[in-house]
Order: structure tokens, then sequence, then C-alpha cells
């Protein structure tokens, strides 16, 4: 049977670098491989050239929140004939998939990667944050309900949106991990050199400095080991992550944003992944990190309790212990090769492959309720 065309929407897309715009990139380069053709309608960024089968849209800065564009709505006209309809986030772009949807009469399966509660306290604090979080659950809520199938990457992320009253169907479809592309690699010294990195162990973390990910703890649990911490990546908690860094006694470097290619490097090289983030619905860096044999010490909370197999992948920490985090980081370092060896019996089960084989599943059944609607 052949597979369903499909049009994905989305506000958050490359060149901005996050687990949202690579899993898009890669679920589409693995439809294609399957013979099937997923289109990505997203807001423009005028740094990059659109490959095939992507449509920009016109966008313009988001002005609360640095790197991301706000997509006017729009329906390309090479995305209209399509079986079905993938949203991955819920505002702008989101929306107007909602609308093709509806508007052709075909099957809407949207992808819940951001707890939107959650990031309502970044934006503002006591009652005014309270009403923001209220509202935002209630919008999450009636997005998510008009759906013939929502995608949670975890069951801890599914039973979440159970527990805030979603009533709509929901799938649980990991977002994979390309692990021909994420795999140990033989270069530490080449990095090292690269980004101005000392010998001895590595302590690290890659990904968007966000406020909600609470970074800082890294540094605190990283005092009194012996290790040099490194920062990948970029955000908007960036600047405090350094002032709070040359207050420390901990050797701290920051990397900035990683060419793709450089990210198996930069796993390989580290002793452990450092992720004190409480608002994962996945943590897809994480696998990343296991797939490339590294282990992590994340904190016990969202996805992160079921991503991280303790005592197998790495260590959990209860959320603001930072003493609790000091110790799974110095076990898992003195552990390191046993707990890097059980990370990569683990490749198989991670992989994007069967995060599509999944994915089918989900349209065929999104397709066949829809249907059954309509009847």
């Amino acid at each position: 049977m052949a597979l369903p065309e499909v049009a994905v929407f989305t506000d958050t897309y490359l060149p901005t670098v996050n687990g949202v715009s690579y899993t898009i990139e890669t679920w589409r380069d693995r439809w294609a491989a399957r013979g099937g053709r997923m289109d990505v309608v997203y807001p423009d960024a005028p740094s990059r050239e659109p490959a095939d089968g992507e449509f920009p849209v016109a966008a313009v800065d988001f002005p609360f929140y640095d790197g991301y564009r706000l997509g006017v709505p729009s329906i390309p006209t090479a995305s209209r004939d399509v079986d079905l309809v993938h949203a991955h986030t819920p505002f702008l772009m989101g929306l107007t998939g909602g609308r093709l949807a509806r508007r052709e009469d075909i099957p809407l399966v949207v992808s819940h990667h951001t707890p939107i509660p959650e990031y309502t306290q970044y934006v503002a604090s006591g009652r005014i944050g309270r009403t923001l979080r209220r509202a935002a659950a209630v919008y999450e809520r009636r997005f998510l309900d008009r759906a013939s199938a929502i995608i949670t990457p975890s069951e801890p992320a599914a039973r979440q949106l159970r527990e805030s009253g979603v009533t709509g169907e929901l799938r649980v479809v990991p977002n994979g991990v390309d692990t021909a592309f994420f795999r140990p690699v033989d270069a530490d010294r080449r990095f090292r050199d690269r980004h101005g990195l000392p010998e001895g162990p590595l302590v690290g973390y890659t990904g968007r400095h966000g406020f909600e990910k609470n970074l800082g703890t890294i540094i605190e649990a990283v005092e009194g080991i012996d290790a040099s911490l490194v920062f990948g990546g970029d955000g908007p908690a960036r600047a405090q992550l350094e002032r709070e860094a040359a207050q420390s006694e901990t050797d701290v470097h920051f990397i900035g944003f990683l060419a793709r290619q450089e990210l198996p490097e930069f796993y390989s090289a580290l002793s452990v992944f450092a992720f004190p983030s409480p608002v994962e619905t996945q943590g897809l860096v994480a696998l990343e990190a296991n797939a490339c044999g590294t282990p992590v010490v994340g904190v016990d909370q969202g996805a992160l309790t079921v991503t991280i197999a303790d005592g197998e992948t790495g260590y959990h920490f209860e959320e603001g212990d930072v003493a609790g985090f000091r110790a799974g980081l110095r076990r898992a370092m003195a552990g390191s090769s046993r707990l890097g060896e059980r990370c990569l019996d683990r490749r198989e089960e991670m992989s994007v492959e069967r995060a599509i084989d999944r994915l089918e599943q989900v349209y065929a059944g999104a397709r066949a309720a829809h249907s059954d609607e309509n009847t």
C-alpha cells in the first residue's frame, strides 16, 4: 500500500537548532526514503535556502524569544493536495495546518513536543503567570483534542496530557535517533584542539540554553569534581550561565553552536552528559549521547524518568538536589566503561527507523478513524 502524502506544519524549523527541527527533518528524509511524500511548511528564515519539499512562508521575528520567527498563516499551493496534515506545534502554523485539514476533510495528526503551560512561568510570574498557565492549558487541550491522533515522544508525556484533561487518541512515537550518524567516533584530540578544550575528563551539555532547562545547576554540580565542563549550543540563558561560570571554581568552556557533523565528536569526547531539564517530553540529546556510548545523568522528572535507564545508561537525581546531581556525575564517571557498553546495546531500540514504523501505523489509524467518522 502506498504511503499517505503528508503536509507537515511547524512553527520551528531549520536553521533553528532544536529537537523539533531535527526530528522533522529526519522523519521527512526517512519518509522519502520509503517512497513517501512529506512536505514541510514553516516560517521563512532568510539565512537558509529551502530544500526540495520544504515550503517557507513569510515570517517576522518573535520579539519575546530570540531565534524564533512567527509565520504568516498561509498554505502553499503545492502542499494542499495531500492525504493527511501533521502539525508539530500548536501555534500559528499548527493552526494553519488544522485549517487545511478541515477544509479538505482529511485527518489531522498533532505531535506534542513541548508542554506549553510549563513555559509560561518564564514569561510572567505571580497572578499573571498563574492566569497565563491556566489559559495555556485550556488552549493546549482544545488544540490537541481536534486531532484524529496525538503523538507524544514518551509515555510520561502522554500521561501528563491525560492528567491535564486531554481526551483525544494518544499514541507514543519516540522521535528516534539516526544511529548511523550518532555513533562512537575516535576524534577526541581533534575536537578538543578545535575548541580549545583541556585534557582530562569532560562533563558536557549541548542544546538550547533556555532558562527552563536549569542549566546553571550543572555548574554547581561539577564543582569539586575533577573534570572540566563544556557547554555546546546557545540560547537566551547563555549570558546568565556565563556570569555564573565566572563566579565558580569550575573550569567551564562555552563553545557555542556546533555544526551537526560535530555532534558525534562532542558526545564521544564526554565522560558524561549532564541534563537537569525537568520539562523534556523525550530528551533527544540524551539518546544521541547514549547512541555515542556516553552515559547521561539527568533529573528524575518528565520524560527523562524513562529516557535514562537508571544504572544502565546513566543515573537520575531529584530535582533541586545538587549534591545528588554531583554524586550521579561521579558514579557515571567511575563506571563510564560499563555504562557505555549498555548504552551501545540499546542503539537498535532507539533508532529512527523504529520511530518511522510507528509513525506509519499512526497515520494509517488516523485515516481509518477519520473515514469511520465520515460514514
